[in-house]
């Protein structure tokens, strides 16, 4: 599996955020974007999961079986800032929602969503409406959302912001575990994920496209 940008560029009104940014991720590698807010990391993001169109440049996705015609948002999990959880709905409920409605990208299947549960450490409490949960609790199940249904590629915008020590060193797991499997990780994070070997790409925003120009 291979990820790939092609000179991205990508404007807020009339003005590029960022210009030129290219990169070339392989199954088990992880990028991580730095750089100050407003720096265009959470725009890159969404550019790479295909919330966004970008200016110009190209985002593609190749591997074994992967068709030339393949959006790359279709191989993507997207973990941004909030959790995509309808709080009226159980937990069960929601998750059920994701599984089916990303289903699973050809040559692994997503787990259930009761081990799912277990793996975050809220086993026990899907019946729950997900609005009667703590912001914590939230945020565990919002990363459930990554194992009921198999993406290869995990874009994530600081998933673990605000939360404690555990929920820091339970991520990290996952993240780890999804690597070796051949995984793909895109991060913007201030958290160091267990990330030792990740690539760093630090984004300057409006100044590095004034350096460009």
């Amino acid at each position: 599996m291979h990820l790939t940008a092609e000179n991205l560029g990508v404007r807020r009104g009339e003005d590029f955020i960022f210009m030129n940014i290219s990169f070339k991720l392989s199954g088990g590698e992880a990028l991580v974007l730095t750089g100050r807010n407003g720096s265009g990391k959470s725009t890159l993001l969404r550019t790479v999961a295909g919330l966004l169109r970008p200016e110009q440049g190209s985002v593609k996705i190749a591997g074994e079986g992967v068709d030339d015609e393949m959006r790359p948002s279709e191989a993507c999990h997207y973990l941004g800032h909030r959790n995509a959880m309808k709080t009226e709905l159980t937990v069960s409920e929601n998750l059920r929602f994701w599984k089916d409605f990303l289903g699973d990208f050809q040559g692994a299947d997503g787990i259930p969503i009761d081990d799912a549960a277990e793996i975050v450490g809220l086993a026990g409490i899907t019946h729950l409406p997900f609005g009667y949960l703590s912001a914590g609790q939230q945020r565990r199940f919002a990363m459930a959302k990554l194992l009921v249904a198999w993406r290869p590629v995990w874009i994530l915008d600081e998933p673990t912001a605000a939360l404690d020590r555990a929920a820091d060193d339970m991520f990290t797991d996952l993240v780890k575990d999804h690597l070796a499997k051949g995984g793909i990780v895109l991060a913007a994070t201030h958290q160091p994920l267990g990330l030792t070997n990740a690539r760093e790409l630090q984004m300057t925003g409006f100044v590095g496209v004034e350096a460009w120009a």
